[in-house]
């Protein structure tokens, strides 16, 4: 059984493209799990759908390895079951980056709408329990913002007239403001609302995940042609002895 001078580029392109294959797997894995860590942060306000991209995007990068060798075997072998099964499980894995992919840009622009809601019922229990305040603090400190919209998005959950604010809505450095609590009318308080902040950081990370899914998609298109292909001229040199 012998390859024409043109498959035999194609096989050893293949093979080439394995190697970069394996990488792509690596930067899948690395993407889902350094997006999914951002978000554990913020895990109180994030709906599930939110963890399932990442994760998905993580498993995707674990099956590039086992496709991988299947693809290195079989265009080194000239084995047409491997090389065939390679190309199925390409089509498998593209339909499941292109779905990851699309997925990240539909939370992207829809991250406030998901955050809103949980915010507004996150922040009814700030006072009632210790693991919603730490989030909350965490939260408007690292984005210097207090309340949803509003600073006075509190006033609600404090019930005074004095306009108190927790004390993570005034910037850390100055603690408390003239050994007063944090409120309103401190000059050291954060102004801006939290659900735009945190809104465009759960987008901005939606919109990685989307473009590394449509985008390492996109690039291994060219290898499924290749595979397919291979495949195509093995089966042929076989029914041709």
């Amino acid at each position: 059984m012998g390859l024409t001078g043109n498959s035999v580029l194609v096989k050893y392109l293949i093979f080439a493209f394995n190697l970069l294959f394996v990488i792509f797997g690596i930067v899948l894995i690395s993407v889902g799990a350094a997006v999914k860590a951002k978000y554990h942060e913020y895990e109180l306000f994030l709906d599930d759908k939110f963890f399932s991209v990442p994760a998905l995007l993580i498993a995707i990068g674990v099956i590039i390895f086992v496709v991988a060798f299947f693809g290195c075997c079989g265009s080194v072998k000239e084995n047409y079951c491997m090389v065939l099964t390679f190309s199925l499980l390409l089509v498998v894995i593209f339909i499941l980056e292109f779905s990851a992919g699309i997925a990240g840009y539909v939370l992207r622009d829809n991250a406030e709408t998901f955050l809103e809601s949980k915010l507004k019922e996150s922040i009814n229990n700030y006072k009632q329990s210790n693991s919603t305040a730490k989030v909350w603090d965490v939260m408007q400190t690292n984005f210097n913002c207090c309340g949803i919209n509003k600073p006075e998005d509190w006033d609600r959950e404090y019930h005074d007239t004095n306009g108190t604010l927790p004390a993570s809505c005034c910037h850390t450095e100055y603690g408390l403001w003239g050994g007063e609590p944090c409120s309103t009318a401190s000059p050291y308080r954060n102004k801006e609302g939290c659900l735009p902040k945190l809104g465009a950081y759960v987008a901005d990370h939606a919109a990685m995940l989307g473009g590394v899914g449509i985008g390492i998609a996109v690039i291994q298109f060219l290898g499924m042609v290749m595979a397919c292909n291979l495949a195509r001229t093995i089966k042929k040199s076989y029914e041709s002895v």
